[in-house]
This record gives structure tokens, sequence and C-alpha cells, in this order.
């Protein structure tokens, strides 16, 4: 019994053949590419993560932060493309290290993955339920919890969820639309008016990086990319896969990244680069809608506040329906209950998968609720900086699988594209995640809590690890369809 699969062509239960009912099929990489970004939220990201990254970190330097991440991505983006079209799979980060490190590895991938993602459904959800709160004080003048919010927002998702993805699609491409034209009249606002104290380049400059934290600099940046994998967990339902996933991942990389460096560096300007990080010290929440109000006018201000809630409401369906599909591919390879993979027959959907998604982010709302944690500095902070040391472990460890993957497949390979960038992809991807442990105290708050909140990004990685262990001598003909 080998814990390697063959190498080759690698089709896994769940993936393109042998499915039973097959998924609804026909996106093409612009409707992939709006799901991907949705999931990035441009406005969510700017308005209330950019903000809160000058203040943790304590650098101006956040535009050169985005660049260098796109570049790291692009880079391991070689690699995980190339192994798109080997590995046939939805499972993404659990197929990809599945593959080329083994079973027990892949589904500790695929436990991390679910836990990083399932974090993020609700640390994001909560700040869709602080926006909405917010905005219905403003206008209406009337307090209302923001779990409430929250919970209604679930409700709609777990709707939209339910159903063919194409609908979500829709949601999502419409959303950001309108989020990318709102913040690109702030950009055009900012720099006709020459920022606070003229047009420089100084936030893009190697200098910066000695400045604040580099660690959550680059967390906060590569926060940013979250999702941009869901190129490959939309394989089963892409239009001609093996072209439009590789396309997908690389249009996706590069409209976050370069989308996010010119925008977060106008906001830099626009507030001045020596003030950037008092200001979103002394208001992270009300920078860019300060900023806003400066150089375009309150009614664009009020927009992007109406908006807000719309862009972090995409963002949490978009991590919804990745963690549904997470789950739908497990579940075909026989590691999760095998309703989790059923496709409902007249919405083409994994239905019953994202009905379990909606009802654990529910309950998990309505317990933070209880214990009375500040959705901002608790939920959105902590849950997104755990869930993207958790996505950077993934993405070092999908670098590895690569290797491993084509140095068994034998014959003439692209050494470009399956030794080396994949080598270099790690070696940076595991820098930043040093890097981020040794400041995640930082971004807690306390050393204690770090020790929590990384334990147990650890622990559920070591949970599915042990299910392949537990799988592996007691369900051996399960173990082998992993």
């Amino acid at each position: 019994m080998t814990d390697l699969p063959m190498t080759g062509h690698v089709e896994v239960p769940g993936g393109e053949t042998g499915s039973g009912d097959p998924l609804h099929r026909g996106l093409g990489v612009s409707q992939i590419v709006f799901t991907v970004v949705a999931a990035a939220a441009p406005l969510g990201l700017v308005a209330g993560g950019v903000p809160l990254a000058f203040a943790v970190s304590g650098s101006p330097g956040m535009p050169l932060y985005f660049v260098l991440s796109t570049v790291l991505l692009l880079v391991f983006a070689v690699g995980f493309t190339q192994m798109a079209g080997r590995v046939r799979d939805a499972g993404a980060f659990y197929a990809y290290v599945q593959a080329g490190l083994g079973r027990i590895p892949g589904l500790s991938a695929a436990t991390l993955a679910l836990f990083s993602y399932a974090l993020l459904l609700v640390g994001v959800n909560a700040y869709v339920g602080v926006a909405t709160s917010n905005v219905i004080e403003r206008y209406a003048d009337v307090g209302s919890p923001w779990w409430a919010w929250a919970l209604v927002s679930l409700g709609v998702i777990a709707f939209l969820g339910y159903r063919d993805i194409e609908l979500s699609a829709k949601v999502l491409g419409a959303v950001l639309v309108l989020e990318s034209l709102l913040l690109f009249v702030l950009d055009l606002g900012i720099v006709g008016h020459g920022g606070a104290h003229g047009l420089t380049a100084e936030p893009m400059l190697p200098s910066v990086v000695g400045t604040g934290s580099l660690g959550l600099g680059v967390m906060f940046a590569l926060f940013g990319f979250i999702g941009f994998e869901a190129t490959a967990v939309f394989r089963n339902e892409a239009k001609d896969p093996d072209v439009t996933v590789p396309r997908a991942t690389y249009v996706a990389i590069l409209v976050i990244g370069v989308f996010y460096a010119l925008t977060v560096w106008a906001i830099v300007v626009g507030a001045g680069v020596d003030t950037v990080v008092g200001a979103a010290q002394a208001d992270p929440e009300g920078l860019v809608l300060t900023l806003t109000r400066r150089y375009v006018g309150s009614i664009w201000a009020d927009a992007m506040q109406l908006l807000l809630i719309t862009s972090q409401f995409a963002c949490v369906l978009a991590f919804h329906n990745v963690v549904t599909r997470y789950q739908f591919a497990l579940s075909r390879a026989g590691a999760l209950p095998p309703p989790l993979g059923v496709v409902h027959p007249r919405h083409r959907a994994p239905s019953a998968s994202s009905a379990v998604a909606s009802t654990v982010a529910f309950v998990t709302t309505l317990v933070v609720a209880a214990l009375d944690l500040d959705p901002i500095a608790d939920l959105y902070a902590w849950f997104s900086g755990a869930a993207t040391l958790g996505v950077v472990l993934l993405l070092a460890a999908t670098s590895l699988a690569v290797i491993g993957f084509f140095r068994r497949a034998g014959g003439r390979q692209p050494v470009w594209r399956t030794a080396v960038a994949p080598g270099v992809a790690f070696l940076g991807l595991a820098s930043v995640g040093g890097l981020m442990v040794a400041n995640f105290p930082l971004l807690v708050g306390t050393v204690t809590g770090a020790w929590v909140i990384g334990g147990l990004v650890a622990l559920s990685a070591v949970a599915g690890a042990v299910q392949a262990l537990v799988l592996r001598a007691r369900r051996p003909a399960v173990y082998e369809r992993l």
C-alpha cells in the first residue's frame, strides 16, 4: 500500500470523472476571476483592512508590500498552474499536496484549509454586521446589534450558496464593478489634488521596509490575495478547465496586486507619508471615508459606506463557496460524510455542503456574540490573521508538493515550472510564514492569545493528519481513495 498516488494525470473522487451527478459547467475566465477577486473584497480591504494594517504594522510601506506579494504569488502560480493540468480535482491545496507529498499531508492540508476559510467566513461576516449597523445608525438614527445583521447576511448567503454557482458569480461581478469604480474615482481625486504634500514614490521604495513590522505588513498584504487559488476549486464548474484555470489564476493575481498597490499608494499620498500611520491608529474605521470626503466629496463617501457592506458581503459569499467546495471534494474522496458530496439535481451545485457550511457559520457567530468579543479588534483582526497564516503555510506546502510530484513523474519536465519557480516560492513563503509567527503577538495583543490562536491553526492541520492515520489503520479502502 503506497501513501502516494500514481503519477501522471491524477483523478480522484469528486474530480472530473466518475462523479455521478456533474456540477454545473460553463464558468469562463471572467466569471471565475470575478468570483476570486470578489473574495479579495477590494473596497472592504481598502477601507477596513488597509487602515488596520497601517495601525498594527506601524509602516507606510503597504504599497511596496503588495508589489512584493504580487511577485511572490506570480512565481508560486508557475508551479500551481502546471499542477492544475495534471491533478484534475477541485480540491486545490488538498488535492495538490496529496498528489505531491502523500495522503497524510494532503488531508492535513485539507483540514487546515477548511479551518482557515471558515475563520475568514465568520470574521469578515462580523465586519458586515458592524458596517450595516453603523450605516443604519448614521442614516436612520437607530441602534442595532452587529450580530443581528451578521446573521441576516448569513441567511442571504445560505440562499445564494445553495443554488447554481452562476447566480453567485453574477452577484459578485456586479458588486465588484461598483466598488472598483468607486475606488478608482478616489484614486483619481487624490492624484488630481496632488495628495496631502505632493505625489511621491516614497511608499514604494525599499527604505520603508525598515519601518514598522515587516511581518505584519506582508501578512496584511497577502490577506488581500486570499482566495485566489479558488480558481482551481471551481475546476469542475469551469469551461475548458485546462485553459480556464491557469488563465484565471494569473489574471486574478495581477488584477488584485496592481489594483491594491496603486490604490493603497494613493491612500498613503492622500493622508501623508509621515502621518498615515498615526491617522490610521487614531481612526482605522474612518480613515478612507475621511479621505474620500476630502478629495471627492461627501456623496462619494456616503456611497462608499453603503458599498462597504456589499463588498464585505461579496467577500463572505466567495469564502462560503470555497468552503462548500472543499467539503464537497473531501466528501467525494471519503474523508467527510457522503451527503456533503451530493449534487443537487436541479441547481447542479453541492447544495448539502452549502447548507452545512451555513449552519456552522451561523452557530459560530452566535457563540462569539455570546462571548461579547469585539467584532473588529478581535474577530476580524484575529481571525483574518490566523487564516492568513494558515493559507501561507498551505501555499508553501503546495510549492513543495509541485516539486515532489514532478520529480516522481519522470520524463522530461520544464525545470523552471516544476523545480526552480516552486523552490523559489517555497523559500519566499516559508520566510513570510516565519515573520508572521514572530510578529503574531503584536497582532493579537498578548503572547498568550497568540499561542492560543496559532495553536488552533496548528491543531486544525494535526487533526487532518490524525484522521488520515486512523483511516489507514481502520478503513484502508477509504484511505486509498484519498
